[in-house]
């Protein structure tokens, strides 16, 4: 997935945050006490629209936010929390966990909460997580809604009887990890006629996928195209795919309760299915992120 590198193995082992002093001007003594967050992001539209959700969240309940969004890769980002350029943004905790392992992610860790225990073992010192929203965005098995009812597909485990019949496509990494055809014939049991190697969940895929030249696709949960052809993603009911669950991570001198509250309440209301509507609206509609961001914080009593 985008967003995995193995960039940041020694991370944990040489982030060192400082303190910011406090502010000894009386003055200021109102407006700190809500806080102040510089909010990042990654230079993608979701962790864009992410980022801004959390900074007008952030701002309604009193806490002075400057935003830095489209920063770039998690290498990039992660190299400005370190030097203190941000202290808040959006994250992955199967990604992050897998970025801040240098030995791998451990074997059987996949659920959401066994994910989130790895991961705040691997913290860098002076960072916490906060807490973990329903929404992700991870790998899927996405079929067309025609496919999904001739067969009766609703989870991985109805692919096994079928799939021998199915050519399936995606990235071409996905033929070799174990999160991929490996891991679905082990703990499926489900081989497909053919894969095709066509690109992560891009436009190839969902090409590929709509004029039928493949009935199975290799795509990511918030992607809008799955929205805009009413794909049908599968279940995975044994937990294959590696939880991506979106995240607040954030510098631990910069949090505070009136900061933790904010994000959590963002984080109690994202799901897959809402991120990726109010997601398309950015990516097809080509709405303002802005505009999508306070929408979503109106519309969810925020």
């Amino acid at each position: 997935m985008k967003r995995i590198t193995a960039a940041f193995a020694g991370l944990a082992m040489s982030l060192s945050l400082t303190a910011c002093g406090a502010d000894s001007d009386p003055l200021a003594e109102a407006p700190a006490a809500a806080g102040t967050v510089t909010v990042g992001s990654a230079n993608f539209p979701e962790s864009q629209l992410l980022g801004e959700i959390y900074a007008q969240a952030l701002e309604a309940k009193g806490v002075t936010v400057t935003r830095k969004f489209n920063i770039g890769a998690r290498e990039v980002y992660l190299k400005a929390l370190q030097d203190g350029s941000i202290s808040l943004l959006p994250e992955y905790n199967g990604a992050l966990l897998a970025a801040l392992s240098p030995n791998g992610v451990p074997a059987g860790v996949s659920s959401p909460d066994a994910v989130l225990a790895e991961l705040k073992k691997v913290l860098p010192a002076g960072t916490e997580v906060l807490t973990q929203s329903a929404a992700e965005d991870k790998d899927t098995l996405t079929v067309s809604a025609e496919t999904a009812a001739k067969h009766n597909l609703k989870t991985l485990d109805d692919l096994k009887a079928v799939a021998p019949t199915l050519v399936a496509g995606g990235g071409p990494e996905f033929s070799e990890r174990q999160q991929g055809l490996k891991g679905l014939k082990e703990v499926y049991g489900v081989e497909f006629k053919e894969y095709k190697s066509l690109d992560p969940g891009g436009p190839l895929t969902v090409g590929a996928l709509k004029d039928g030249t493949i009935q199975v696709a290799n795509l990511f949960s918030t992607d809008s195209s799955i929205v805009t052809n009413k794909f049908v993603p599968l279940e995975d009911p044994k937990n294959l795919f590696l939880s991506e669950n979106i995240i607040p991570l954030i510098r631990t001198e910069a949090n505070n309760a009136t900061v933790t509250g904010a994000l959590d309440g963002v984080s109690g209301k994202l799901t897959t299915e809402n991120l990726t509507s109010y997601l398309a609206q950015v990516q097809v509609d080509k709405k303002d992120i802005a505009v999508v961001a306070k929408a979503f914080l109106s519309e969810n009593g925020l």
